[in-house]
């Protein structure tokens, strides 16, 4: 893939993988108290995207926190969504990295969307796993 992460896996010098910035989304959705994050790494499945950051949020405030706590986490390591939707009552909002897609839910349309169930070939990316490894260096 090309885009805002520029390399996909092996993350070029100085530029984050695609694997570094779905982490860095996950890991801030985590801290915002989003509910049931996922990554799951959909790159040999399909040809727009490597990863999809998925989590649900318990009210609309709460996805406006987890938004804005992945574009900072993003930005941190110099990357930018190039789209961003949704609109305040919608439930659903979408963070594009080119190479990392971030969905942030409200918990009816998780539920009714079901998007791990719809890509459920795609494998799982441990979070817990990839922080402790990362900073075990």
């Amino acid at each position: 893939m090309t885009g805002a992460t520029t390399d996909t896996r092996a993350g070029a010098q100085g530029a984050p993988s695609s694997r570094e910035v779905a982490l860095a989304a996950a890991r801030a959705a985590i801290e915002k108290q989003a509910e049931d994050v996922l990554v799951l790494d959909v790159g040999s499945i399909i040809v727009i995207t490597d990863f999809f950051v998925i989590c649900t949020a318990g009210s609309q405030r709460q996805i406006k926190t987890v938004i804005e706590a992945v574009q900072d986490a993003a930005r941190e390591l110099g990357v930018k969504p190039v789209r961003r939707e949704g609109e305040a009552d919608a439930g659903w909002w979408l963070l594009d990295f080119v190479d990392v897609v971030v969905h942030v839910f409200g918990s009816e349309e998780r539920a009714f969307y079901s998007l791990e169930r719809l890509w459920s070939d795609a494998p799982k990316v441990r979070v817990q796993d990839a922080g402790a490894a990362s900073s075990a260096r």
